[in-house]
């Protein structure tokens, strides 16, 4: 019986076909899943809006994989979404990439993102791309 917090057999199955340096998103509401992922599995896990949260989402994953690195959706004005004071509690000591929308959908783009979450977030700039690491 899985003990973990995350127990969605599509992410399960996912996450066990990933490895170190492979990469996740968990998109917000508002992320072109379909359009800005490539070929990396994608999961629509959206309830309604504003379940669950990207930070559900990470809480759920962190209890099944270790991430390594993690890479943020940066605003081109304005000051810091307050999620991002969120992901860096959840993941202390991880620097964070800041990209601009456009080069954080390319990145999304790449081969290395192998699995792709769309959540019920409402916040704007939710988006997170980690990365796993060693077990």
């Amino acid at each position: 019986m899985n003990k973990g917090k995350c127990i969605n057999p599509c992410i399960l199955a996912a996450v066990s076909r990933l490895g170190h340096g492979d990469r996740i998103l968990i998109a917000d509401g508002n992320y072109p899943l379909a359009s800005k992922t490539a070929d990396a599995e994608k999961i629509w896990i959206s309830l309604s809006p504003g379940l669950p949260t990207v930070t559900d989402v990470l809480d759920a994953l962190q209890s099944v994989i270790n991430v390594e690195d993690a890479t943020v959706m940066q605003p081109s004005e304005g000051p810091d979404p307050e999620i991002f004071d969120e992901f860096e509690k959840m993941l202390p000591g991880i620097g964070f990439n800041r990209l601009g929308r456009c080069e954080f959908y390319d990145e999304c783009s790449k081969p290395s993102l192998r699995l792709a979450i769309a959540t019920g977030e409402k916040r704007t700039f939710a988006n997170l791309l980690i990365t796993v690491g060693c077990a």
